[in-house]
């Protein structure tokens, strides 16, 4: 009941401020939708903001760090003490995403949502929910209590991002053990054979693919047939995939459009419209992950990534890497001729007759 009235309280789409900004890509002196999704990209933008007048210079990006405890089974190349010196490193602004990010022009907040000891250092903004999960291969990863409270964590960020004039989100985590979280909420919420949606993470070999592809069937295998979202999230899921989920709810009642990463970032989408489909609306596909279901589960949102680049590093830094794309796509957006003002026709849309199907190719201009 709790999650519908959520979904309920999404505003729906702005239709006259995608029409508009449609209309404004149109009149631009170019072959008609011949950016592809960086057009559609700031349509949707607009869909979501209810202008189309689109700023995006005010950017963040969420990173949050968790434990696991699953990783206990050996379904991990290193342990867990890793995600808290990734997580130190990330408030020193070293990390990966933190270097893409200052190219990006977007801050980078760092959250600790549960990881297994309480940092000694600053610059984490403190959503703990606990010590990290319990070890999904022999107990339920958290309590349902807990599965919300990171979810509602996640909704709170993204209102302070609001509140503080943010006006793009981008998702991002941190926890050692949360590609086999994340695989095992996928497998349950897409009824997926494990091994599909499965891969090696960070780098595992065969053997240990193999123990991790057990553990997340042993997980599962309690799970009821009809289960909630909810249930597969306190089962199988970890606290990092909850409080995405959040932002994802978040941003949406905010009309603030949020990034999707790669794969557990996504997976946390999926999580998101599970509970409150109307999520969805907010959501933008930065890249298809390299891990084996990134691309199922987007297609499963029913997005389009606007890069292939074979990443799967995470962090948030494909989602990162998408900002500069819709910079330049907002350059053409806002500084383009019209045709009216380069005295040129405008393009419209045309049928091709059998004939033209099967003549030369043409240039497009």
């Amino acid at each position: 009941m709790y999650f519908s009235e959520l979904n309920e309280q999404i505003p729906g789409i702005h239709r006259a401020a995608a029409e508009e900004a449609a209309r404004r890509w149109d009149a631009i002196a170019k072959p008609l939708g011949s950016l592809g999704l960086l057009e559609t990209s700031i349509i949707r933008v607009a869909a979501v903001t209810g202008s189309a007048n689109v700023r995006l210079d005010k950017r963040a990006v969420l990173v949050l760090c968790a434990d696991n405890g699953v990783v206990a089974e050996g379904v991990t190349q290193t342990d867990s003490s890793v995600t808290m010196l990734v997580a130190k490193n990330l408030t020193r602004r070293q990390t990966s995403v933190c270097l893409m990010a200052k190219q990006a022009q977007a801050d980078v907040i760092p959250v600790d949502i549960g990881m297994n000891t309480r940092p000694d250092f600053p610059g984490l903004t403190d959503c703990r929910v606990a010590d990290g999960t319990r070890n999904l291969y022999r107990e339920p990863a958290m309590t349902r209590e807990q599965a919300i409270r990171a979810i509602e964590h996640g909704i709170n960020l993204a209102r302070d991002c609001a509140k503080n004039g943010y006006n793009i989100l981008a998702t991002g985590e941190m926890g050692i053990g949360n590609t086999t979280t994340s695989s095992a909420v996928a497998a349950a919420l897409l009824s997926a054979p494990v091994r599909g949606v499965t891969g090696r993470g960070s780098g595992l070999t065969d053997t240990a693919l193999a123990r991790k592809i057990a553990v997340i069937e042993t997980a599962i295998s309690r799970l009821k047939p009809d289960a909630s979202p909810l249930e597969v999230l306190a089962e199988v899921g970890g606290f990092d995939i909850a409080g995405m989920a959040g932002i994802f709810i978040g941003g949406a009642l905010c009309g603030i459009p949020v990034l999707i990463d790669g794969f557990i970032s996504a997976v946390s989408a999926l999580l998101a419209a599970r509970l409150c489909p109307n999520a969805v609306h907010a959501m933008l596909a930065s890249h298809v992950s390299g891990e084996p279901a990134g691309g199922r589960v987007l297609s499963e949102l029913g997005l389009e990534p606007m890069i292939t680049a074979h990443m799967r590093l995470g962090e948030g830094t494909g989602a990162v890497a998408a900002l500069p794309l819709l910079d330049l796509a907002l350059a053409v957006y806002s500084g383009s001729s019209s045709f009216a003002e380069i005295g040129m026709d405008a393009y419209t849309e045309q049928s091709e007759s059998p004939t033209e199907t099967q003549a030369e190719p043409r240039e497009e201009r």
